[in-house]
């Protein structure tokens, strides 16, 4: 790839801001788009697409005949693994090593806020009420880690912070040392039951779509956390939501959602015992992400491997 290869960055929120940045090292053909309307007028000639939530149907038209490589702006990637409007010669890359801090901050900020019962503390204050309360704490509890990818590896280094007991689940258990017990894929209930805290990092595949459903719930302690900040449909949510009316779970700490804004009649906003965050705790920043991009294009100008390949097969 030459400096002067066509490069099309597509993102519904401020493309052009990536965009500027690959034209400051030195890249002379980058479009930026934030609409399909904009995607479609500019398509034509691109053979690099860099994009969160492309509209996919455009890469059917004769004008994406170009496209060689989609670099995605994310860690998941299941809309693009199992789109049929995507040749198979074109290469899928993702975002990989950059969102462990980020994402385990945010699970483990809110589980501090969950214990700790915050809420309560500064309700106290706002009353100017001297009301002491135990609180508990995360020493000694299990937290269960289904996905032990870059992101699960930096939970679990924070979780041993917290003198945690770490159970791990994974489908190549490749990292299976890194845990105190770990579980295969058939072993869903048997990995949950014994947890206070289950975080889902998983990516979404045929295999885990709605993986934790009605019997894995109910599996659970009554007292036990989960955390979702993999891909929404890992549950099945209205099943979920049936749990947590019944009074089964302590919370569900919810980032991602089968449907995305999440809908205002869902019962999720107004259950108390449910914590509904926008997408957000893997937040793909200019600053974090754009010297991977970088890095990325010049693999690919000098014909080498890239990082964050997709595998379509597996889905991730």
């Amino acid at each position: 790839m030459s400096y002067s290869t066509k490069i099309l960055v597509y993102t519904p929120s401020e493309p052009e801001e990536y965009a500027a940045m690959i034209r400051q090292a030195g890249y002379t053909a980058v479009d930026s788009a934030s609409t399909p309307e904009e995607a479609e007028k500019k398509l034509n000639g691109t053979e690099v697409i860099i994009s969160w939530k492309f509209p996919l149907h455009l890469l059917e038209r004769p004008e994406a005949k170009t496209v060689k490589w989609i670099q995605s702006l994310g860690a998941g990637v299941d809309d693009l693994a199992s789109s049929p409007s995507i040749n198979e010669q074109v290469v899928i890359s993702r975002i990989v090593d950059q969102f462990g801090p980020p994402m385990s901050e945010y699970v483990f900020a809110h589980l501090l806020y969950t214990y700790q019962d915050l809420a309560r503390s500064r309700a106290s204050q706002q009353e100017k009420q001297w009301q002491p309360f135990v609180t508990e704490i995360l020493h000694g509890k299990t937290i269960g880690i289904a996905g032990i990818g870059s992101i699960g590896k930096e939970i679990v280094k924070k979780a041993r912070a917290f003198d945690m007991t770490v159970y791990g689940l994974s489908y190549s258990g490749k990292d299976a040392q890194l845990v105190d017990r770990h579980f295969g894929p058939d072993q869903w209930l048997e990995f949950v039951r014994e947890l206070d805290v289950l975080v889902l990092i998983l990516p979404l595949t045929d295999q885990t779509r709605h993986v934790v459903n009605r019997d894995v719930l109910l599996a659970m302690k009554p007292s036990a956390t989960l955390v979702n900040i993999g891909r929404g449909h890992l549950i099945a949510e209205d099943e979920l939501i049936e749990v947590l009316r019944a009074g089964h779970l302590r919370a569900a700490i919810l980032d991602v959602f089968q449907q995305e804004p999440l809908p205002a009649d869902s019962p999720l906003w107004q259950l108390p015992n449910v914590y509904v965050t926008p997408h957000m705790s893997g937040p793909s920043t200019q600053e974090r992400i754009g010297q991977y991009l970088l890095d990325n294009l010049a693999r690919y100008g000098r014909g080498e491997a890239l990082q964050g390949v997709v595998d379509r097969g597996a889905g991730y």
